[in-house]
Parts: structure tokens; C-alpha cells; sequence
């Protein structure tokens, strides 16, 4: 077992740590409360979008459309491209990388909201789902968050991912791969001391990590599979503040990151001051 870190009071946390190979807890608190978790409900975005390429009922060179009343800023990279007709596995790519928006609203209109919706209840999760698209403002008549979900959930999807049980084997393995290239490394994954641009193949102390983050005002979340020379664990740590009066984004990063350097010397066997040789 892990001991997890003092967590600051002030913010609703829920945190699980197990066994990417036999699924074991390895810690965990509150692991079934439901936060507001931004982002990470991409995941089961990119899982729909892999399910269909694998059946062939969407090709990977196909051309994106977007509405424009789904057009919205912010995170990513196609809103300022000057071609944002990209290709279908290039949308998701941007996705997994820079949680790209723009390509994410993009791909839900293409495989439809109610079937992204279905997909978390599909492989089993109550309490844990993509749930609307990313808007440039959030009036009372829309759906109450992008995504919700719990660390119990979310880190037996990274789980399954990496045992290749989220549909299937190549499901799994495509949504892996994008999710390879995420550049954000600024949450629990900060303590695992990656190239957060090149870090697809082992990079530091021989560790491999697939993840995703969300971030808004109000919320920090990092789910994720690390593996290491000595072990491979599944993670979901979540932190939300919306009824804080302070922004408790300094408290939770340093929280997180602290949580993430227990999984790091966990999967490595190393303490953090061990240099290597």
C-alpha cells in the first residue's frame, strides 16, 4: 500500500491508486465521489472514435466538419490553424496532445453527443461520463459540466486501457497512442520529471506514461497509466474548489504533484534524490 499525502481540506478530492496489472489498490480517498472533471471526459471520446475506426464505419483520412455553433478557443492548437480541416486521426490526436477543443466538439458532432454520451455507461461506469460538448459559456439551460467522474472509474479506464479491455485491444491501443502524446505534465505527472513534449517511448528512469489532464477555474485532474521498471499503476486523482471563495489551484498542484512522486518511486523503486548512474 501507499500512504497518500496530507490533502488540503478545503478542496473535495477523490484519489485512486491501483495495480495496472492485477488491480489492486494501492491507495486511494474518497475514490467514489463525483467531481466536475473538465477534460477527461475526452477519453471516452477518443475510445468512441478508435471503436469506429476499428469497424470501419469512420476512416482515419477522413475530413472533419465544424459547425459553427460548436466553434470554440481556448485549449488546443486547431482554432488557430489556418487549415482546420484535418483529418479524423489527426482531430483526436490533437485531442490526447493538447485536449484540443475545437477538434473535440468537432469529432462529437461526427459520432453524435447521445452516442458519446453512452459510451462510459457501455463499458460499465455510473457515475463517470463525457457529457456535453466544450461551450464558450455555460448558461443554466445547458448541461451542467463537460464531463463528471470519479477516481474509482477513472482509473480502472486507464486501467483497462492498458490491459487492452476498453472494447478492445486495437480500441485500446489507438486511444493509448494519442493519448501518448499529451503535453501536460503539470499536475501529478510533474513529480515524474518527463519531457512533457517527447515522452512517448521511456524517457527518465525508465517510465512510460499515458494520460490526460482537465483544467478549469476551479478543477485539476490527471488520470493516467505510468509504468516502470518495477511496477505499472493506473491513477486518478481530482480536485475541485467551486464553492471556495480562494483559488485553491496552488495548495491542489502541490498536492498532486506530491501524490505523483509516490507513484513515480513506486514504479521506479528509486527515492527521488537517487541519481541515476
Amino acid at each position: 500500500m501507499i500512504a497518500l499525502p496530507p490533502l488540503d481540506p478545503r478542496v473535495t478530492w477523490s484519489i485512486r491508486l491501483v495495480d495496472a496489472g492485477t488491480g489492486a489498490t494501492l491507495a486511494e480517498h474518497e475514490p467514489h465521489t463525483q467531481c466536475e472533471t473538465a477534460s477527461i471526459g475526452k477519453i471516452f471520446l477518443l475510445l468512441e472514435v478508435a471503436r469506429r475506426l476499428e469497424e470501419g464505419t469512420l476512416a482515419a483520412d477522413d475530413r472533419i466538419e465544424i459547425p459553427d455553433e460548436h466553434r470554440v478557443e481556448d485549449s488546443g492548437l486547431l482554432y488557430r490553424m489556418h487549415d482546420q480541416r484535418v483529418t479524423v486521426h489527426d482531430a483526436a490526436l490533437l485531442v490526447g496532445a493538447v485536449s484540443d477543443n475545437l477538434a473535440t466538439n468537432a469529432l462529437i458532432h461526427l459520432c453524435g453527443l447521445e452516442e458519446v454520451r453512452a459510451v462510459a455507461p457501455a463499458l460499465g461506469y455510473r457515475d463517470t461520463a463525457l457529457h456535453d460538448y466544450i461551450r464558450n459559456e455555460r448558461t443554466p439551460d445547458l448541461p451542467w459540466t463537460p464531463s463528471f467522474g470519479t477516481a474509482a472509474e477513472l482509473s480502472d479506464v486507464m486501467r483497462r486501457l492498458g490491459a487492452g479491455e476498453a472494447f478492445s485491444p486495437a480500441v485500446s491501443a489507438r486511444v493509448l497512442d494519442w493519448l501518448a502524446a499529451d503535453t501536460d505534465t503539470s499536475m501529478t505527472a510533474d513529480a515524474f520529471l518527463l519531457d512533457p513534449l517527447a515522452h512517448v517511448e521511456a524517457e527518465y528512469q525508465g517510465m512510460v506514461l499515458r494520460h490526460k489532464t482537465g483544467s478549469v477555474s476551479f478543477a485539476r485532474v490527471d488520470v493516467g497509466l505510468l509504468r516502470g521498471p518495477e511496477a505499472a499503476v493506473a491513477y486518478a486523482v481530482a480536485a475541485n474548489w467551486k464553492h471556495s471563495a480562494a483559488d485553491l489551484r496552488a495548495p491542489v498542484l502541490d498536492g498532486m504533484r506530491a501524490v505523483g512522486e509516490l507513484i513515480r518511486a513506486h514504479v521506479t523503486g528509486r527515492a527521488r534524490d537517487e541519481e541515476d548512474a
